[in-house]
Order: structure tokens, then C-alpha cells, then sequence
């Protein structure tokens, strides 16, 4: 443990290829799970998308009850609590292989396992426990998470929804509103966010539903909606609904805690959640990129339809590595805190906790990843993509819910940049110390030496350093120039978290790529390699950019013309990548193999 960097820490230390894990090592006992999740969406859900597509959703509570049997809605459940007690690891790997297939399901699954589960887990008494969890693991119960109101959604602890002791003390009283609540048509346990008094903070609550006995519950139409088409999506009305004292989840005033834990697992699990997703999209391009002819040959020997596969298999690529790396780093966590004497409860929670700054930049660049793969995907099919009869159109819109739920995008942006800030003020992470070596440096003549790249990635690995040298140096003038009130300026924030966000990818598929290498050293991994400097070299522009705009925005006179040279040095390749027979290298690859094949 003693190697890996805590959360954040990345962009001040190298980080190492053993302290990463890859989709390439996993366990016997998880390669069969892989393989028994593969069987079943095969079997029970890509076969029936357009049940799916047609909102029958009966199928998808009975796809969930199908999983529920086979033990897929308890994997990360305790063994004690009716589950398999699985891994971290293997959490991910499971919701990374269920979700291929409909957005419907994975949603579904997603909110039970997730949200509508873990709660419990992490925060409730051995009674609540015991009473919930085994149910839930199993299928017979399913959960769901009210959290969001009509006047409530990014900013989720000013919810209006009261809750108001009984003059006796044995119970609360719940009333108000909440909306865009997943799998309510059909749960049997919600947990619910509500204020007591005027407290600062939300507490959260533990509720039965069964609608025979509706208890002051009632549920609004299923909304209609882009995407995500069977997967449950209600508007809960609670009138006077009766909830008994110990049906409090942890503490009065720590639901709001609940919520921000809950969603950094949650955030982690939607980024793993666009994996298999990507990976089918990409094949069933490439399946038609073969298939079809225009003048006279496939479409897919032209290089506008290579550089698409190329770029869709790097974004996809790039997303893998860095969930996975990521689910290590938690479960390396947990297990040293295991070590220490800490429950698996608490254990779990400081490890999502610890690095809550990575799990919302995957948030992050995987739902955009997925969004960009599927569009791509309508282009390669061209009308038939559009066409309801192909599955990209519908990969399309699911895709797109991913950029909102568990936090948008742009609140997870900002978030990255304000976590990581808050860590370096509590002395957690240093960054100064490292942000004022790199002003120093600006003042001093750069080396004008030819540097000896024949390793493999030696060029990309310093580029890595100087990229976040660039972040450094963008992030530290901010904070410089505006102090406690940086929080209010967005569009700051906003492109210094594309520039953090894009160097943990970067950084995180070469590593996957070298340790890939290292491990099978007679492999041919060109197109592995091809992708890492692919990827690297977006990661450049995007530094360029977004740096330039910041800079430009807040910075004048001699602090600018120091600023933009600063970032000329660190954004400059000694040897330029040939991105084009980069691309040409991937698509190759996967047209011989007709599929996604990393």
C-alpha cells in the first residue's frame, strides 16, 4: 500500500504499472462471473430490445428478478446479509457487463444495486440490516432513492420535503414531493431525504411501499422520456406517510453525507456502466463498416470511416483504464483499512471517499465517451443508424441520460477542481509546494537538450509531467487571482477539470498499456500503444485549449505573456505524433478482428 497515491495525488507523483489493475487480470472466479453476466444479457435482454424500446416494463422487473436469482443483485451484498460478498473489483466488473445491452436495464440495475442498496449497507443498524439487505440482494425487494424535487436537483440539500416527529416520539411524519425517482413504479423500499425542523441538513429515511397499503405514497404516471424507455421513472407524492424513529438512516442531519457518499460509488458505477455499452456500439460498426459496399468496396477501407472506429475504440479504451485503475485504488483502500481494525462498512466508505475527486472525472469522460461512440456509431450506419430497426439510435438516447443523472457533468467538473483544492487546504494533498516549484521554473531558461526516447512511452511519460505542470501552473494563478471566491468562477473551474480529468485518462491508458506489455512481452500491442499516444495527444490539445481560455480570462500583462509561454513549454512534443497512420494502426486492428478486441 505503501506505493499508492491517495486521491488527487496523481497530478504531483508518478504514479507506478503494479499499483494498476486491468480488465486483462482478472481471477478465474471473476472471469466466470464475466462469463455468466455475458450469458444472461445474451440470453435474456439483447434479444428483446424492443420490449425494452416499447416500455413494457413488467419485462424489466422480471429481467431484474431473473438477476436477482443468479445472485447478480448481490454481488458486493455481504455474505452475511444474503449476498456473494464480492470484491470491489468485482462490483465494478459485474455493473460494467450488465450493462451492455439496454439502458432500460442498466438503469435499473444501477439504482437498485447502488443507490437503492448500498445506503442500507453503509449506514444502517445491524436491525435495518438485517431486515432489508438479505431482500434486496435476492430480488424479492427492489430499492429505489428519493433524493431530487421539482425545486431540488443539483442543489440537493435545499430539498423541501418536511419530516415531523410524532408528539408520542415513535414515529416521523413525511410530506412533499419527489421526482425522477428510478424503479419506483416497482420498489418496495425507498430511501428518502427529508427535513426535520429547520435543520442545516437532511436526514434520510428508510420506507416500505407496498401499494395495497400505500401509507400516504402515491405515485405520479411514468414519465415519458428520450431514453431509458422501461426503466421505471415516477414523480413520488408522500402525504403524512408514517415512517417509525428507527427507520432513520444513521443520524437527524447526516442525510445530506448520505447522498454525496452514495454518489461517489454511485458515480464510478455509471462511468462502468458505459463500458459494455461502447464496446458492443463499436462492434456493431465495424460489423456494418465490413459489410457494407459503396463504390465498389467495404465503407469501412475508407480512412473518414478508420479515423471514427479509431477514435470510438480510444475513447472506450481510455475509459476502461481508468475505471479500472480507479476500482484498485478503492479496493487497495479498503483492504489496508480492513487491515487496520475498520469494518467493511466504514472501510468502503472512506475508500469511495478518498478518491470521490476520480470517480466524478470518469462520471465525466465516460458518459461523454459513450455519447460519442454511439453518435458515431448513427454516422458509420448512416440512414440505417437512424433507423429504429438498427440498436444504434437507442444506444444513442440511453446514452444520453448519463451526462445528467448522478450529478451533470458540468456540477461534477466543478466538483473535481473544488475536492481536490479543499484536499490541499487541509494539508491532505500538496500542491502548493509542487505549484510554486513550477513558477520558479517559469522564470528559468527551459533546457534546450536533446532528451533519449528510445523506451517506449519515455516521450509520453514526460509529457504527462509537464502536462501537469501546465495544471499546476493554470490552478495556482486562480487560486492566486481570486482566492475563496475561485467556487464562483465556473468557466475557470470548468476547464481546469477538463485539463485534470484528461491527464488521469492519459496517464491511466498508457499505464494499463505498459503493464499490458510487461506482462506478455511476445504480444503484438501496437494498436494498444497506437491508442495511449492517440489519447495523450487530444489530452495536449485539450490542455492547450482549455489552458489558453483560462489564462486569457483572468490574467493580464506580464502575468499573461509569462502565463501562455509557460503553457506553450509544457504542451510541446519534441516529436510530434503522426495521428493519422496513429488511427489507421487501430481501425486496422479492429476491421481484421470485426470487433471491439482490447
Amino acid at each position: 500500500m505503501s506505493g499508492i497515491i491517495k486521491g488527487g495525488e496523481y497530478l504531483i507523483k508518478e504514479s507506478q504499472i503494479d499499483d494498476i489493475f486491468t480488465v486483462n487480470e482478472f481471477t478465474e472466479e471473476q472471469r466466470m462471473m464475466k462469463e455468466a453476466v455475458t450469458e444472461f444479457v445474451d440470453r435474456e435482454l439483447w434479444p428483446n430490445k424492443d420490449r425494452f424500446e416499447n416500455k413494457d416494463y413488467t419485462f424489466t422487473k422480471e429481467c431484474m428478478q431473473k438477476a436477482g436469482e443468479l445472485g447478480f443483485l448481490g454481488v458486493s451484498v455481504p455474505e452475511e446479509y444474503g449476498g456473494l460478498g464480492m470484491n470491489f473489483i468485482s462490483t465494478l466488473l459485474v455493473c460494467d457487463f450488465i450493462s451492455g445491452a439496454t439502458g432500460s436495464f442498466s438503469t435499473a440495475f444501477g439504482a437498485h444495486t447502488g443507490i437503492g442498496t448500498m445506503p442500507i449497507i453503509l449506514y444502517g443498524t445491524e436491525e435495518q440490516k438485517q431486515k432489508y439487505v438479505p431482500k434486496l440482494a435476492t430480488g424479492e425487494w427492489f430499492g429505489s432513492y428519493c433524493l431530487t424535487e421539482p425545486d431540488s436537483g443539483s442543489d440537493a440539500n435545499s430539498g423541501k420535503t418536511k419530516a415531523v416527529l410524532s408528539e408520542d416520539g415513535t414515529y416521523y411524519s413525511i410530506t412533499g414531493q419527489k421526482m425522477w425517482i428510478s424503479n419506483a413504479g416497482f420498489c418496495h423500499v425507498m430511501i428518502v431525504f427529508a427535513r426535520i425542523e429547520d435543520d442545516k441538513n437532511l436526514s434520510a429515511f428508510i420506507i416500505d411501499y407496498d401499494s395495497e397499503n400505500p401509507n400516504g405514497i402515491t405515485l405520479g404516471e411514468e414519465e415519458h422520456k428520450l431514453g431509458i424507455k422501461a426503466s421505471s421513472t415516477r414523480q413520488v407524492f408522500f402525504s403524512e406517510t408514517k415512517v417509525p424513529v428507527e427507520n432513520m438512516l444513521s443520524e437527524r442531519n447526516k442525510g445530506f453525507k448520505i447522498a454525496l457518499n452514495s454518489l461517489n460509488i454511485g458515480r464510478i458505477k455509471l462511468a462502468v456502466a458505459t463500458l459494455e455499452a461502447g464496446r458492443r456500439t463499436i462492434t456493431n460498426a465495424v460489423n456494418y463498416a465490413n459489410e457494407r459496399k459503396q463504390f465498389k468496396t467495404a465503407i469501412a477501407n475508407f480512412g473518414a470511416i478508420q479515423q471514427k472506429l479509431a477514435e470510438m475504440a480510444t475513447q472506450c479504451y481510455a475509459s476502461e483504464s481508468g475505471v479500472y485503475r480507479t476500482g484498485k485504488y478503492i479496493q487497495d483502500k479498503i483492504d489496508s483499512l480492513v487491515a487496520e481494525g475498520k469494518s467493511h462498512q466504514e472501510a468502503e466508505l472512506k475508500g469511495a471517499e478518498e478518491y470521490a475527486i476520480e470517480c466524478a472525472m470518469l462520471k465525466v469522460y465516460a458518459s461523454e465517451a459513450i455519447q460519442f461512440i454511439t453518435d458515431e456509431g448513427i454516422q458509420i450506419l448512416g440512414g440505417m443508424g437512424f433507423s429504429e430497426d438498427t440498436p444504434m439510435e437507442s444506444a444513442w438516447r440511453d446514452a444520453r441520460i448519463s451526462r445528467i443523472y448522478e450529478g451533470t457533468n458540468e456540477i461534477n467538473r466543478m466538483l473535481t477542481v473544488g475536492m481536490l483544492l479543499k484536499k490541499a487546504m487541509k494539508g491532505e494533498v500538496d500542491l502548493m509546494g509542487p505549484a510554486m516549484n513550477v513558477a520558479n521554473e517559469l522564470l528559468e531558461i527551459p533546457s534546450f537538450d536533446t532528451p533519449d526516447y528510445s523506451e517506449l512511452f519515455s516521450e509520453e511519460k514526460e509529457i504527462l509531467e509537464k502536462l501537469k505542470k501546465a495544471y499546476l501552473m493554470v490552478a495556482g494563478k486562480a487560486v492566486e487571482t481570486f482566492g475563496m471566491e475561485l467556487e464562483e468562477q465556473q468557466q475557470v473551474l470548468m476547464a481546469a477539470a477538463d485539463i485534470m480529468m484528461t491527464i488521469y485518462m492519459a496517464e491511466s491508458t498508457i499505464l494499463r498499456t505498459e503493464k499490458a506489455i510487461k506482462q506478455n512481452p511476445d504480444k503484438n500491442f501496437d494498436a494498444e500503444i497506437a491508442m495511449a499516444k492517440i489519447n495523450l495527444f487530444h489530452t495536449v490539445e485539450t490542455t492547450k485549449r482549455s489552458g489558453r481560455e483560462a489564462i486569457i480570462s483572468f490574467a493580464e500583462g506580464d502575468d499573461l505573456r509569462l502565463l501562455l509561454l509557460g503553457l506553450k513549454r509544457f504542451t510541446k512534443y519534441v516529436n510530434e505524433p503522426n495521428i493519422f497512420a496513429l488511427q489507421r494502426q487501430v481501425a486496422e486492428k479492429i476491421i481484421k478482428e470485426n470487433k471491439y478486441c482490447f
